[in-house]
């Protein structure tokens, strides 16, 4: 059932929205119309017939439109653009795509509400604008594919869900060979010279244009083109949502305003103006700041690739998908209510441990105060002086903030299926728990699981098995990556996610190595300064149709290899916890644990050391 709202006043509705496109383009004179003949004259913005009972989603419609062409106006310079524009149409498309992408998401990474606005109008058009999963680098929807990409990169959002096999396609060929560059991007997203350098440097790894030269000049005929592409592209799919969720956008059907309106806004027409100011605030502070910490450039190809001698035969089958696509809302649901019964006696004890962790980092976070200063706040545990002796000075005191790292955690989770029962059970709440203390101390979280999508290989190994049986094939099953929580969403919103790990048949074969990996280069990318990931696994990594295609330690030499380079060249502190398996064969910063409730204990021992390590 399509959830309707109420528009009681659709002028005010339509003043809010056209004065939070003038503030976000930062032109006060921007001309908005509603409604659809005539197409409106360069520089002026024409939006959708505004009605009374549109749906949620027509409403995010809208506004996505017009914080297109409001992001565009502001972040996107035409000139600097065509500069570096290749030539050749899928070049020039690509290169088009990569740019709107980091438009989008400069506002999505700001503004909740735009990153709300904008998952759900991506997901309309590709929903109606379906791309066939392309065979090639040179098939017509790359472009589409190198967005969501690029997108993914700049947001850490998933493609939609239609898109997922097309993008997934060629995922891995187009990270093999442009993956040092699409990297780059990300902390360069608020510069778009550099990032249009880099841009072209991605195109010529592609093989779809040479590598920008600066003595070369654009083509004289070109502008016009560029303009008429820009000027569509202000009006098309590729826009990102308003997060100035004013008037009615965030009530639910009683009218009422739901949690994310009472977060992200304030309704009604009075307070546009001070959603605006808050706005360009933002916006302001977001030309100025990189999403990203630079990369480690001391081996920066060893950070991303495979390492020696490790091999995928195929990637078309791998799936990288959030929990709540791989299971209806209300099994969901269940599923949740099923792990709180089995781990019901437990909660206290868990609860006790992550009270003693929050109050850790709560004193780290303490300020101190220093005394006895001639200004400041009065300090009046010393006015007892003044009483003794009337000419002793007044004392005053001043408050100093502690110095405390901006922080994000990854749970890695092993979802194979030696997990299943008790050590997963515990895993899942421990998650739940982490996740609810380290958010009240300002720490952002991210729970992400790994397992294959079959027993014994998937349709990779019968795809190998089709070709020939070829020797040395090297990873022969299909991966499944979930994420069970992102680091910005509040756990509110994804705590029946975690309820997925007790679905019947979801737990399979292990391969640590890559997940790992994924696991890394998510977290490589976020702009905390301190970056923590955390593995949880019962074993080794396993999977039966690679290891008996292949060397016995194939996966587990692999595994090793990843780890020795995280923990050598990457600025990100990882640590392990092995439930009945020595781990610390493998991690540095390891300790294993017999039994699977005591896991609890171990995670807040652990993170308290690494805080401590500060």
């Amino acid at each position: 059932m399509v959830s309707k709202t109420n528009l009681q006043n659709l002028e005010d509705f339509k003043r809010a929205v056209s004065s939070t496109v003038r503030a976000l383009a930062n032109d006060g004179e921007l001309e908005v119309s509603f409604g659809t003949a005539p197409a409106p004259s360069p520089g002026q913005l024409r939006l959708p017939m505004v009605y009374s009972d549109m749906s949620e989603s027509e409403i995010a419609e809208l506004r996505g439109k017009g914080d297109s062409f409001s992001l565009h106006k502001r972040f996107h310079d035409n000139g600097l653009h065509h500069k570096y524009m290749p030539s050749g149409d899928l070049a020039v498309a690509v290169y088009n795509a990569i740019e709107d992408a980091r438009v989008e998401a400069i506002g999505t990474n700001e503004l909740k509400g735009v990153a709300k606005n904008l998952k759900a109008h991506t997901e309309k058009y590709y929903h109606e604008h379906e791309i066939a999963p392309p065979d090639e680098l040179k098939a017509s929807p790359l472009s589409d594919v190198l967005k969501l990409l690029v997108r993914e990169r700049l947001t850490h959002e998933l493609p939609p869900k239609s898109t997922r096999k097309a993008v997934n396609a060629l995922r891995y060929e187009i990270e093999e060979k442009a993956g040092l560059h699409l990297d780059e991007l990300v902390k360069n997203i608020n510069d778009q010279d550099q990032f249009s350098k880099l841009s072209r440097k991605v195109i010529a790894d592609l093989d779809l244009a040479r590598d920008y030269d600066q003595d070369e000049e654009p083509d004289d005929d070109g502008g016009d083109d560029l303009e008429d592409q820009f000027e569509d592209n202000d009006q098309s799919e590729e826009d990102i949502e308003n997060d100035m969720d004013q008037s009615d956008e965030g009530q639910d059907e009683s009218g009422e305003p739901s949690d994310e309106q009472v977060d992200d806004d304030a309704s009604g027409d009075q307070n546009t103006e001070m959603s605006t100011e808050e706005l360009m605030e933002m916006l302001k502070q977001a030309q100025n700041e990189n999403a990203a910490p630079p990369r480690n450039d001391n081996d920066p190809y060893g950070l991303y690739s495979l390492g020696p001698g490790y091999q995928v035969y195929t990637r078309e089958f791998d799936e990288y998908v959030a929990a709540e696509d791989l299971c209806d809302p209300d099994e969901l649901i269940q599923l949740r209510k099923k792990l709180d019964q089995q781990l019901y006696h437990l909660q206290g004890m868990v609860a006790k441990l992550a009270n003693r962790l929050q109050r850790l980092l709560m004193a780290k976070q303490t300020r101190s105060w220093e005394f006895d200063l001639e200004e400041g706040i009065l300090d009046t545990a010393r006015l007892t002086r003044v009483a003794t002796n009337p000419l002793h000075p007044l004392s005053f005191k001043v408050e100093n903030d502690s110095e405390f790292k901006d922080t994000v955690v990854t749970l890695l989770i092993d979802n194979s299926g030696s997990m299943r029962g008790r050590p997963i059970s515990i895993a899942a709440m421990c998650g739940d728990i982490l996740s609810r203390t380290l958010e009240r101390c300002g720490v952002k979280v991210e729970i992400l699981g790994f397992t294959t999508k079959a027993w014994k290989g998937g349709k990779s190994r019968i795809k190998w098995t089709e070709d020939g049986k070829p020797d040395n094939p090297g990873r022969l099953n299909d991966l499944r990556h979930i994420i069970y929580k992102s680091a910005d969403s509040p756990l509110r919103r994804c705590r029946n996610n975690l309820g997925l790990m007790l679905r019947e048949g979801l737990l399979k074969e292990n391969i640590d190595g890559e997940s790992l990996l994924w696991a890394h280069n998510r977290l490589i990318s976020r702009p905390e300064e301190r970056r923590i990931l955390m593995v949880i696994s019962d074993g080794a990594p396993v999977d039966d149709s690679t290891l008996s295609s292949n060397s016995a330690n194939f996966l587990e030499d692999h595994l090793r290899h990843v780890i020795e380079v995280i923990e050598n060249k990457s600025p990100i502190k990882l640590l392990a916890i092995g439930i009945g398996h020595d781990v610390t064969r493998y991690y540095k910063n390891a300790i294993t644990i017999m039994d699977a409730d005591q896991l609890g204990g171990a995670i807040t021992d652990q993170l308290a050391l690494l805080f401590e390590d500060s």
